[in-house]
């Protein structure tokens, strides 16, 4: 017969009469084949280190057997008859489980009890890094892995007939001591925290010994595609609609690598007396020391904290509970989904910038919009709808900002963000049914018209764009550019700040607000604008529009004549800081560029990390995130608990501080990389146009830098009135 992978011919120490079991089989396994004349074969798979398994072969069908090994064995170990009967109850409820076809408990027959199963076909993984698979696939099945382990987890033993089946209470103090060699045979009723971390025991593998049963030390941290140990915990808990905080974890961590421990002394134990199942149980015992002391190691831990966010800075502002449960839903998204993508977008925005699609998006971010939204990943810049502080969404907002198309997967982009924010705040009922429930819903864009040609428009009172009153509508005059997502095939308003004609009042009060839609009479789209040679198609581009005698219904006008510079102020808050908040992300994916480039290249006889200037700026990198992002959280905690009219000066500093610390790791990346970090095979040019463009876009920095100045003093003055 073919080989079964996987398999070996049947150890000397594992022998049994093959005749007499098809004897057997034949007479008492329904189903089981008289014809072909040839006898039933079998094989001994190589892996598990405890009851022995075969695969036997007859004719064209295939089964596997499980039996107890020969030779002396610990009392209630091996039970292959406990084996069978929860197999049987888990394949009756649906669970997936080899369907278990026969018990046996005559030791005449070969030797020991056994029972049959069907042989599932399947793929079998023995590297648990995966390397034979692509990114997105080895994040699925580590989710489809845990989801597996939550759906058993979910069902009751009166469900399954298994009343009778454990012990149950005291389960963790019957683990603690040492009274057994352990096997996954013996399988009780317990807390289902131990098999959660069993599962997740092998992301705190200790690096100086091998994987079991491979010859190379695991490297998950470095394996792209598998989710982080908190991704997998918030799909666990999910899937068994629980609560994240799983503050005992660390105890039962523990409790797994001292029980593996165990395994490890038992197999060596096994194969000195000549009885165990695997080839390789001499290599356990060197296992058994660093497995205990790493057990050691996780039950002194007095919190859980994983890979995913190493930040301290929650300390100081506290995410909620959903903003930490939706951040690990974007960064398993993210990883799961976005990253596979990115080359896929990238490769598509390459092609001919004459080309007519040049403006579409790809139908890859159109399937994505619509997955981020069937998870509930939608909309989560607006605190009214997604229920998440300014502080929860900085850093949901900074892991988007590691792709750049992610927030609009999201959402969650620019300028939609802030026009959603402006009709929410300011809209008449009338304007939020007809443009925003349309925006929040993904089903239109929208754009921004503020900036003017031949105007200082730092200066927004120098504006020229005109709009007055003739009858039931206003009509506007004039020129706009910088018009972010104009381009869009999608775009279908937008949102236009022009001068009130022959208004008395002060300059404040001079400039108002309407929705204007795109495709009415007198508007026109001039020319795109290239950002450093960019046409930055994938957000729709930015374009210098004309407004000849356009004419737009007076109930589109926002809150009122005259009030433009009372919504603008509205609108620069929040989401002026979401530019800052996706900033950090951009910062760090150019950071770890860095580095990989880093410990990749050699010159001048050594590692660039090894030379004493590249080192600094990898470390000065580091340091300025660190700020940059503080800072970030401090503005965004400022919003929550003051409001944007109070947090100006917050909102204003990071304004400043983010692009230029941003700024200064691109740049840095961009050296380390020479050459290929100005060229299309790195993204940092890129980054570098997206990050210098927003010292502008978000104000020049001196303006802000006029602003902090002129709170500061006010700040003081007040502190010194209050001494006196």
């Amino acid at each position: 017969m073919a080989a079964e992978p996987g398999t070996t011919a049947v150890r000397e120490q594992h022998r049994f009469d093959q005749g007499a079991l098809e004897k057997y089989l034949s007479r008492h396994l329904a189903g089981f084949p008289v014809q072909p004349p040839e006898a039933l074969t079998a094989r001994q798979y190589s892996s598990g280190q405890s009851n022995p398994t075969f695969y036997l072969q007859k004719g064209s069908r295939a089964y596997v057997l499980r039996k107890k090994p020969h030779g002396p064995l610990l009392p209630r170990a091996h039970k292959v008859d406990r084996e069978y009967h929860v197999q049987k109850a888990l394949f009756s409820a649906g669970f997936p489980v080899p369907e278990p076809l026969l018990y046996c408990s005559d030791v005449s027959v070969i030797g020991t009890e056994f029972y049959v199963m069907e042989h599932v076909q399947g793929r079998v993984f023995r590297d648990l890094t995966l390397p034979e698979v692509s990114p997105a696939e080895r994040s699925a099945l580590y989710v489809a892995m845990i989801e597996t382990l939550a759906r058993l987890h979910s069902f009751s033993l009166h469900s399954l007939g298994l009343q009778g089946y454990g012990r149950g209470p005291g389960y963790c103090r019957r683990q603690a001591r040492v009274v057994a060699v352990l096997d996954w045979e013996l399988s009780t009723t317990g807390h289902p925290l131990a098999d959660l971390a069993y599962t997740a025991a092998f992301y705190f593998w200790p690096n100086t010994i091998k994987q079991l049963g491979q010859g190379g030390t695991l490297s998950f941290r470095d394996t792209v595609g598998i989710p982080s140990l908190e991704e997998l915990i918030s799909v666990y808990c999910r899937c068994r609609g629980i609560s994240t905080d799983l503050s005992n974890l660390n105890f039962f961590l523990a409790l797994s690598y001292f029980k593996i421990a165990g395994i490890c002394q038992g197999v060596y134990a096994r194969y000195l007396l000549g009885n165990s199942s695997a080839e390789n149980s001499y290599e356990f015992a060197e296992m058994v020391k660093p497995l205990a002391e790493t057990g050691l190691l996780l039950s002194k831990r007095t919190s859980f904290t994983g890979d995913a966010q190493p930040s301290d800075t929650g300390e100081l502002f506290q995410q909620t509970k959903k903003g930490q449960e939706v951040l690990l839903k974007v960064k398993r998204f993210m990883k799961q989904h976005v990253f596979p993508a990115e080359k896929e977008v990238v490769e598509y925005y390459a092609k001919d910038e004459n080309s007519l699609d040049r403006w579409k998006k790809p139908s890859v971010i159109v399937k994505l919009k619509e997955m981020a939204k069937a998870e509930g990943l939608w909309n989560l810049f607006l605190p009214a709808i997604s229920g998440l502080s300014q502080v929860d969404y900085a850093l949901i907002a900074e892991e988007t900002g590691k792709c750049f198309f992610a927030p609009e997967i999201f959402n969650c982009h620019a300028p939609d963000t802030g026009n959603m924010e402006v009709l929410h705040l300011y809209g008449s009922e009338e304007q939020k049914k007809q443009w925003l429930e349309p925006l929040l819903q993904g089903k239109i864009s929208s754009c921004f018209c503020m900036t003017e040609p031949d105007v200082a428009s730092s200066d927004a009172t120098n504006m020229e764009c005109s709009i007055w009153r003739d009858g039931d509508s206003y009509v506007i005059n004039g020129k706009k550019w910088w018009i972010s997502g104009a381009g869009n095939t999608n775009c279908k308003v937008a949102i236009v700040m022009a001068k009130n004609k022959n208004i008395s009042a002060s300059r404040n009060r001079q400039h108002s607000m309407i929705i204007v839609p795109l495709d009415i009479p007198g508007l026109k789209l001039i020319r795109p604008l290239s950002v450093f040679g960019y046409l930055d198609q994938p957000h729709g581009g930015h374009f210098e529009i004309h407004f000849n005698e356009v004419r737009v219904p007076a109930s589109n006008l926002i809150l009122g004549e005259g009030r433009g510079f009372e919504i603008a102020q509205g609108r620069l808050g929040p989401g002026r800081i979401h530019h800052c908040m996706r900033s950090i992300g951009v910062a760090e994916s150019a950071l770890q560029i860095m580095c990989e480039r880093a410990a990749q290249r050699v010159t001048f006889g050594k590692k660039l990390y090894q030379h004493e200037v590249v080192a600094h700026w990898i470390a000065e990198s580091r340091v300025a995130i660190e700020q940059a992002r503080l800072l970030t959280l401090k503005a965004a905690s400022s919003i929550d608990t003051k409001g944007s009219a109070q947090a100006r000066k917050e909102i204003a500093m990071i304004k400043v501080v983010a692009p230029r610390a941003v700024l200064k790791v691109v740049d840095y990346a961009i050296q380390v990389c020479g050459g290929a970090g100005v060229s299309q095979d790195f993204p940092l040019a890129r980054m570098f146009a997206f990050i210098r463009t927003l010292r502008i876009a978000d104000g020049p920095d001196e303006v802000h830098l006029s602003a902090i100045a002129k709170l500061e003093l006010q700040d003081q003055a007040k502190q010194l009135t209050s001494k006196m």
